[in-house]
């Protein structure tokens, strides 16, 4: 960690601590090692909220932020400690004694001192924040610490009386990222569109020298771009998808041959130094585009467009989703996919959400440090303003809100799609095509920033890049 970080993880935990207010503790524990089968682990990944903290990334960690009367912040890490014999097998440790300097923490102690030190850095406090449902058994440990803590009541001891979520506050906190969170994620999106780009030639090139591709031949092609540009690790299982499989929304990579003639899904992206990126491209495997391959690809791009479009500082989050269904929804009767003389206009089409045969997901979420990054999709100032509403295709009753109003530093993806499966009402030129086009958006002060946009989008430019 460079000299200067230590400082950004403290004014972060006195953020933390300032919304909590005066005597206050905070647990935040990182995540726990997870065994993958008998002695073999699965590579293990910090929490992210505790990551957010401290950027510590060892396991066996626990941060307790601590405020007293006068508001006065101090952090105690919770560390494994030094021990040569595990070093040799597992890999060098930070340790306690090291800790403060390094991490800019006030104290340090080893890990398996957490249960007998917690009910001591509780003892008047009036609030215990920690997140909740996340860490299993966290919830247990506290009320053992509490208990503990009751017994000392003769001798003097203050129990706190209120617990909070600390995800709450933590979860505002990381919505909008600052200029450091910026720059790994704009580095993260050039390594996965560097990786994307790699893989569409690679697939063309391959194609034309005759050779077998598979989905799992592309998914390496990714995976080796990622490691070779230092990425630690894929930010979530790569989507590599060949011809009918583009329709299954959370395909994995398998063995599916991939074939001229057919289109490739490609949803992938990786992490870099705890931060995502999140890219989809759909091409043509041999890089030439069908008529109808284009037409729907044409249309699913246009959407897109109206939802970057949409996404400035004071808009809705919705705004974005709502531009993308207002073009898909007269794109469907155009293409005949969907039958006016059945479902109506656009309008109609929209009311009753009759696109959702053929487009069943939101157009973006929030990205960061997980790529389904935390915050509210609600304007916390409008919570209370609820309108209730008879779901037009399931018949359910839904409660909606307002949703969040995007402001500088937010970053969402874009991702609109369209997947068509066949049926005896769908003209069958466009069986089997699934499409999606995803990039990654920072809210400026005067509309959004598409950090992916180093590989290509256009369909004439994807087709160029392949002829390669």
């Amino acid at each position: 960690m460079t000299s200067s970080l230590p400082l950004l993880y403290a004014a972060r935990r006195e953020r933390l601590a300032a919304a909590l207010g005066p005597r206050a503790v905070a647990v935040v524990p990182t995540a726990p090692e997870q065994t993958r089968n008998r002695d073999g682990e699965f590579p293990y990944r910090h929490d992210s909220y505790f990551y957010y903290l401290t950027g510590f990334s060892e396991p066996g960690a626990t941060l307790v932020v601590r405020t007293d009367a006068a508001g006065g912040v101090h952090s105690t890490l919770f560390c494994r400690a030094k021990d040569e014999a595990r070093e040799i097998w597992t890999g060098y440790r930070l340790g306690p004694a090291a800790a403060p300097a390094a991490l800019g923490v006030e104290a340090a102690l080893p890990a398996d001192a957490l249960d007998s030190e917690l009910p001591t850095l509780l003892d008047g406090a009036e609030v215990v924040a920690y997140p909740f449902a996340t860490h299993a058994g966290l919830e247990s440990q506290v009320a053992g610490w509490l208990d503990a803590l009751r017994a000392r009541v003769r001798q003097g001891a203050v129990v706190p009386v209120r617990l909070q979520d600390a995800c709450a506050v933590l979860d505002e906190m990381r919505l909008v990222k600052d200029t450091h969170e910026l720059a790994i994620m704009r580095r993260a999106a050039a390594i996965s569109a560097g990786a994307h780009v790699r893989t569409m030639q690679r697939c063309a090139a391959l194609l034309r020298r005759g050779e077998d591709v598979r989905e799992y031949t592309l998914d390496a092609e990714l995976a080796h771009e990622f490691r070779r540009h230092g990425s630690q690790f894929p930010a979530y299982t790569s989507i590599v998808a060949a011809g009918s499989n583009a329709c299954v929304l959370h395909y994995a990579a398998g063995s599916t041959p991939v074939r001229a003639g057919e289109l490739v899904l490609i949803d992938a992206g990786c992490e870099l130094d705890g931060y995502a990126s999140d890219i989809t491209r759909t091409f043509p495997a041999d890089g030439r585009f069908t008529g109808p391959q284009r037409a729907v690809y044409d249309l699913v791009l246009a959407s897109q467009q109206a939802a970057v479009a949409a996404i400035r500082p004071g808009a809705r989050f919705d705004d974005a989703h709502e531009a993308t269904v207002t073009v898909l929804a007269q794109g469907l009767l155009d293409l005949k996919l969907l039958d006016a003389n059945r479902v109506g206009s656009a309008q109609d089409v929209i009311a009753t959400r009759a696109y959702q045969r053929f487009y069943m997901h939101r157009t973006g979420h929030w990205l960061g440090m997980d790529v389904h990054d935390c915050g509210s999709y609600v304007e916390p100032s409008e919570a209370d303003r609820v309108q209730v509403r008879t779901d037009p295709l399931t018949g359910h009753t839904v409660r909606e809100r307002p949703s969040r109003i995007l402001q500088p530093g937010m970053v969402t993806t874009v991702e609109p799609g369209l997947y068509i499966r066949p049926g005896d009402d769908v003209p069958e030129a466009y069986w089997h095509i699934g499409i999606r086009i995803e990039d990654d958006a920072v809210v400026t002060p005067t509309g959004c920033e598409l950090i992916t946009r180093d590989v290509p989008v256009d369909a004439d430019a994807i087709e160029a890049l392949m002829r390669g």
